[in-house]
């Protein structure tokens, strides 16, 4: 979302209600005349106005359905609660899976200089606390079993009494949370990487500057007596546990993907020595955490009286060890059911999927048997999000922020936001079809044969590892209209998902067996993204029934703790349901290549298609190419997950239900 001109994002709440079952409705994902249609990235997109159009639903229909079906059925609910980047989320989620009521309230963020990115733990909690008494309102209290929290990977810094402390040079206590994209610490992770320690070989070789070590050692370099103060540091989804339970337990998933822990080994005592952070050694790392449990084991005696008090739900009912928010994502949509749906991964092993996150940044999620070292690809984790099985994951740091830069920074966007608006829908339903308009008779993935967007903007996670790379745009002519402005789109899009099937080839050649993509987040309900991913990376894609799959694996979470389910594993079979299959178009063949045909690598071609159906890319000189592929084996790191977050309440088209 961008940031108004103060830093901070305007606050507002927002609830939407599905569709009564004994209505009449329109199918899910099409707007009728008058309601804005837009694909919301948790910042990279939105619809005409910033939070959209509530759904026109009564409220006093909606409780009485609640009231009903909770008479005939003894239905019970699970509350998921996801922190994105610029929103707080809720869900009220029943034991199908299905999502009753959903709500949404953005927070702010600070940018008081380049690549420094600040929050506040109050203003989130405050959200979360909002938004879980809109979804819960007028339910039994009896009914709601558990609740579960997710968040972005974010640095808490809080003093002994449990009070926020200062991440900024300003001194400004309440701005205590340094975020996952925040990336002022690139000299602190150069030191890091440069030990060449052990605990490396499990963030794909190289330790990202959007983990919570280099963080540290920042704040202890450059605010010394926030440092000194400092009492407990957290990562934002064990922070919101420990607000609702009182407990400073740290989820397995967080402190694996982000601090260096290992599932067999714990902490090593030996890199923090070794990058000068030997003083959270002490105390047996009481400052980091030293009590650990797996996503989804209740933590505590449950929510404590002032939190219930504080987020409207019974006092001392399950709440769950956390995740990370794009693993919450990856757990509410890779293990659905996909029987019937005609798609490779039917009677695979679920290490033959993919989950895709694709919100303000995507991260893509696979899992394996057996430890699998990809260069450049964080992991192998082990039930840092599936129970038993270890987990690689891919990532791009900028993708509907990087679609919403490109579009609202051209000189056209003026033009396009009256139009939309006077066509009564969001920019981007616009632009998608004005590409239908202008394509004629080619596919429309060929219009941009002379157009070509190299992605890394805010730098190159994975796989290739390196956060110096920039963007490019490569084929601009003096053209300043609409057409252009629509042909940029598209080739930014287009990057992204050449940029996802660099990563999935990176994770094939290590070992991994992938076969099918599973996307979720805003970014999942543009259809031209969701297209351009299956034809460019030649897999099918699938989409989940509910589009909150974020909220649905937050959900599953709190299902476990409260011992309604006997697994995560069960959880996620039972709560997770596929809506729509996306295939690659194969009518886009020509002279027997496909559109997304491979190219022999991302390093020497970039985005834009002939029109006889090969790739034509922009070219790496030679020179460079060797050096590049060269670090791809010796430099490896990985991304961070951020998150598919929502702005709208429009779900896709759901087909085929299972």
């Amino acid at each position: 979302m961008p940031l108004s001109p103060g830093g901070t994002v305007p606050g507002r709440s927002r609830l939407s209600f599905p569709p009564l079952p004994f209505s009449s409705r329109r199918r899910r994902g099409r707007p009728g005349k008058g309601e804005p249609s837009g694909f919301p990235g948790s910042g990279g997109f939105q619809g005409t106005s910033l939070l959209g159009v509530c759904a026109a639903r009564v409220v006093s229909g909606w409780t009485s359905l609640l009231r009903m079906h909770s008479k005939k059925t003894a239905v019970r609910y699970y509350v998921g609660i996801d922190v994105g980047s610029a929103s707080v989320r809720a869900a009220l989620v029943d034991g199908c899976g299905t999502v009753v009521a959903h709500a949404e309230q953005p927070i702010q963020i600070w940018e008081p200089q380049p690549d420094h990115y600040e929050q506040s733990s109050a203003d989130i909690w405050a959200a979360c606390c909002s938004v879980t008494k809109k979804v819960v309102c007028g339910v039994d209290a009896a009914q709601i079993r558990g609740v579960g929290f997710d968040a972005t990977c974010s640095l808490v810094v809080l003093d002994k009494q449990f009070q926020p402390l200062a991440v900024n040079c300003e001194g400004q206590n309440h701005r205590n949370v340094i975020m996952w994209m925040d990336h002022r610490a690139v000299s602190q992770v150069e030191l890091i990487n440069a030990t060449q320690h052990r605990v490396l070989n499990y963030v794909g070789g190289a330790m990202s500057v959007e983990m919570q070590p280099p963080k540290l050692l920042w704040i202890k370099e450059n605010l010394q007596e926030s440092w000194e103060k400092a009492g407990y540091f957290f990562d934002l989804p064990d922070f919101l546990s420990w607000k609702a339970t009182g407990v400073t337990a740290r989820s397995l998933c967080t402190v694996v993907c982000k601090w260096t822990y290992t599932s067999d080994k714990g902490w090593d005592d030996s890199f923090w020595k070794m990058i000068g952070l030997e003083c959270l050694v002490k105390d047996k790392y009481e400052k980091i955490g030293n009590h650990v449990l797996s996503p989804g084991e209740a933590v505590g005696k449950g929510l404590t009286p002032e939190a219930a008090k504080e987020l409207g739900l019974p006092e001392g009912i399950a709440v769950a060890a956390s995740l990370i928010d794009a693993h919450a994502g990856g757990l509410g949509v890779i293990g659905a059911d996909v029987k019937g749906h005609n798609l490779p991964c039917e009677n695979q092993p679920i290490t033959s999927r993919v989950a895709m996150i694709c919100g303000t940044s995507s991260c893509h999620m696979g899992v394996s048997e057996k430890p699998i070292f990809v260069p450049g690809v964080w992991g192998p984790y082990f039930s840092a999000m599936v129970p038993g099985l270890w987990l690689n994951e891919g990532g791009q740091s900028a993708t509907g922020k990087l679609i919403d830069h490109v579009v609202r920074g051209h000189v056209a966007f003026p033009e396009l936001q009256s139009k939309a608006a006077a066509s009564a829908h969001s920019i981007y339903t616009y632009l998608n079809s004005h590409l239908d308009l202008i394509k004629k008779s080619l596919p429309v993935g060929f219009l941009t044969v002379d157009l070509h967007v190299w992605p890394d903007f805010h730098g190159n996670r994975s796989p290739l590892t390196d956060l110096t790379l920039k963007g490019m745009v490569v084929g601009l002519t003096l053209s300043r209209g609409l057409d252009e402005l629509a042909l940029i789109y598209l080739a930014t899009i287009q990057a992204i998902a050449l940029g996802t099937r660099h990563i999935l080839e990176t994770m094939q050649a290590a070992g991994h067996d992938i076969n099918t993509l599973f996307l979720c987040g805003g970014l999942s309900k543009n259809p031209l993204f969701v297209q351009m991913h299956a034809d460019i990376t030649g897999k099918p894609v699938v989409l989940s029934r509910e589009v909150e799959s974020v909220l649905v694996g937050a959900a599953i979470l709190g299902a476990c703790a409260s011992g309604d389910f006997a697994s995560i594993q069960e959880a996620m079979v039972k709560m997770g349901k596929i809506g729509r299959v996306v295939q690659p178009n194969h009518e886009h063949k020509r002279r027997g290549t496909t559109m997304s045909s491979a190219a022999p690598s991302i390093l020497q071609r970039g985005p834009g298609f002939t029109s006889d159906g090969e790739d034509k890319h922009m070219v790496v000189p030679k020179k460079q190419t060797a050096p590049l592929r060269k670090k791809i084996h010796e430099t490896p790191q990985g991304e961070d997950s951020s998150q598919g977050k929502s702005q709208e309440q429009q779900h896709v088209t759901q087909c085929s239900p299972s």
